[in-house]
């Protein structure tokens, strides 16, 4: 991980904050006030751009990231993980200082780098927060933060979102529409995987690639401890039926995955996924830290080059303070 091209972050840096209202254009207001009031109260000035069309987030997040690049500011991302993902895209691009005001479902990359759950302390964690590189996976030409997949993970994410439009944001709901999800047909896909010297020829219903420490803990892979190592994880799922995906999932809602037969543990720096015979001119459709993309095959999974600038609690003090 390349980490010479540090960004420029002034003593009294401004915010350049990008709140994700698009689920909610009053609560993104009220975030907004909170944010202008605790961070002007410390002698830092703030602008905020609410995104009411998600689809607007990618051009809002790289204006105001230009726009932190011209005053040596930091970029703050508000909003579940995959609005983290897209401001976080254009922090880098711009090469400015990035943080966040984690929210959403399971906020597994807030959670991870030490961001309280409650937006007034989080707030309050980004001004004392220090600037320091993290790794940053990347799949052709796109990032993620937390995992990146296609197969049957995709579908159990259009599947949730169906879910919370009729039954709320939360996790009793993301496990509802997990399991209907399940219960229903998937598609194989005929694989071909490298990763160095090594060559495989699969057939999967899943590939997920995870870079988040915690989630794979969670799930009870030990193989997340590679992920120090300046490496990703990648899970395999092998053809399995109904039931025997149901058992996986619980499997890894007790976190433990790690013994289930049916998937295949892969840790790589790069891992190049081709589909084969039928599906070789298709598009993928990719889910990256919960947001749906299409991407042209092959795949290559890798460890970006250059990390990703995040202003957050210091690992150290945190440990110090448990």
């Amino acid at each position: 991980m390349d980490t010479a091209e540090r960004p420029r972050l002034g003593v009294d840096a401004p915010w350049l904050v990008v709140i994700n209202a698009a689920s909610g254009r009053q609560e993104g207001d009220v975030l907004a006030a909170l944010i202008r009031d605790r961070v002007s109260a410390r002698g830092r000035q703030v602008s905020v751009r609410l995104v009411t069309h998600a689809e607007e987030i990618g051009q809002i997040a790289a204006q105001a990231a230009h726009q932190a690049r011209a005053l040596d500011g930091l970029l703050v991302a508000v909003g579940g993980d995959g609005t983290l993902n897209a401001v976080a895209a254009a922090a880098m691009d711009a090469g400015v200082a990035f943080s966040v005001v984690p929210g959403g479902t399971f906020n597994y990359f807030g959670r991870s780098n030490g961001f309280p759950v409650e937006p007034e302390a989080a707030i309050d964690a980004v001004l004392g927060g220090r600037l320091r590189p993290i790794q940053v996976g990347k799949v052709n030409d796109r990032i993620f933060l937390v995992n990146a997949s296609f197969g049957l993970y995709p579908q159990l994410l259009e599947d949730r979102e169906a879910f919370k439009r009729q039954w709320g944001r939360s996790r009793p709901a993301a496990w509802g529409a997990a399991l209907l999800t399940l219960l229903g047909r998937h598609r194989l896909h005929c694989l071909h995987l490298q990763a160095g010297d090594v060559k495989r020829e699969l057939l999967a219903s899943t590939v997920f690639i995870g870079n988040n420490r915690m989630q794979l803990e969670d799930i009870g892979l030990p193989e997340a401890e590679a992920l120090d190592e300046g490496r990703l994880v990648g899970l395999v799922l092998r053809p399995v039926g109904r039931l025997g995906l149901i058992r996986l999932a619980l499997q890894g809602a007790l976190g433990r995955l790690a013994d289930a037969e049916e998937v295949e543990r892969l840790v790589f720096r790069r891992l190049q996924v081709a589909p084969g015979h039928w599906w070789r001119r298709r598009r993928v459709r990719l889910a990256l830290d919960g947001e749906q993309v299409r991407v042209s095959a092959p795949l290559i999974f890798e460890v970006s080059a250059r990390p990703l600038w995040l202003v957050a609690p210091d690992p150290a003090e945190q440990g110090a303070a448990g």
